[in-house]
């Protein structure tokens, strides 16, 4: 069986289900160039709500992110994705992309470090300015140069791009991202209040419960498991919830907290929580007491660290 590591090489590629899943309305969002904007736009309620109810969707990936292939069908590749824990698959998050959203790792070249967006949605341009591809809230790039505007970072068919260095947090290779606490997970979220729902959501055109939870916490120097699911059973330091501080996760299930979890927040602090509720509601800070958040509680995690002079 094929192993091949590939990239992604569209701004976000969705990870579907299986290759029959994407529908006419999903056309925008299967192609390359892929048009992430006209296809939210094109999916009413209805069809947002069925990525969930059938089964369609599972997750996104980001441009430059690594897959592992293992099969090629047709116009579609099964992957797994390697920095996306999930009890799916010990490898990582198992689901099928087009293959026209990525291709082979370029040939290696010294590079100096990472680039990684730190604005929403950010603009890349060629060597003489011309606008490529509008990039998403942390996709990272190898990163071959700075000047005294720009990051130049290698691109996934193996040539220059350039970044405004407002626009991006600049790693060295010798470093990684700087593990922040959970009142900086809480500020990082911040950034994100009104975006609307997006079922499977990766980026920064939409998230889902658990995608803005893991994605909040990889901001912040951490990796987590992908689903809601796993994220309360896989990892982190189990958190009594009279003993919660900002930048906890809280997760909710069916049956006032006895039946199946169905949802994950980011507890705020003051009794509230900061989540991307679920289709048709946008990221919000919303009060628990009173409501059928609090009656659903049934647990909660700390994957952060809590150090010295924290809170």
């Amino acid at each position: 069986m094929q192993q091949d590591r590939w990239i992604i090489n569209v701004p976000v590629a969705t990870l579907w289900t299986n290759p029959e899943a994407p529908r006419e309305v999903d056309e925008p969002g299967i192609r390359n160039p892929v048009d992430l904007p006209a296809w939210l736009t094109r999916l009413s309620y209805q069809t947002r709500l069925d990525l969930c109810e059938q089964n369609l969707v599972q997750s996104q990936l980001l441009y430059g992110e690594e897959v592992i292939v293992l099969e090629e069908k047709q116009d579609w590749l099964r992957v797994i994705i390697p920095t996306q824990p999930s009890k799916k698959d010990s490898r990582g998050y198992p689901g099928w992309i087009p293959a026209c959203q990525a291709q082979p790792q370029p040939n290696a070249r010294q590079v100096k470090g990472k680039a990684i967006v730190s604005g929403k949605l950010v603009p890349l341009y060629d060597e003489k300015e011309n606008f490529l591809l509008e990039l998403s809230y942390l996709t990272a790039l190898p990163l071959l140069g700075l000047t005294d505007s720009q990051a130049k970072v290698l691109l996934p068919d193996a040539t220059a791009g350039y970044l405004d260095k407002s626009d991006v947090e600049i790693i060295p290779d010798e470093k990684g991202v700087i593990q922040g606490n959970g009142s900086d997970i809480v500020r990082t979220g911040e950034a994100f209040i009104g975006l609307e729902y997006l079922w499977g959501g990766m980026s920064a055109y939409g998230y889902d419960c658990s995608g803005f939870s893991y994605n909040m916490h990889k901001a912040n120097g951490y990796q987590i498991p992908r689903d809601a699911s796993d994220q309360a059973a896989l990892g982190g330091e189990e958190i009594a919830v009279d003993h919660l501080l900002p930048g906890d996760l809280l997760f909710f299930a069916y049956e006032e907290g006895k039946g199946a979890l169905h949802h994950v927040g980011i507890y705020y602090g003051n009794g509230k929580m900061i989540h991307s509720p679920t289709t048709g509601k946008s990221i919000e800070i919303t009060t628990l007491a009173g409501t059928v958040y609090e009656k659903e509680l049934c647990g909660a995690r700390r994957y952060w660290k809590k150090t010295e002079g924290t809170l």
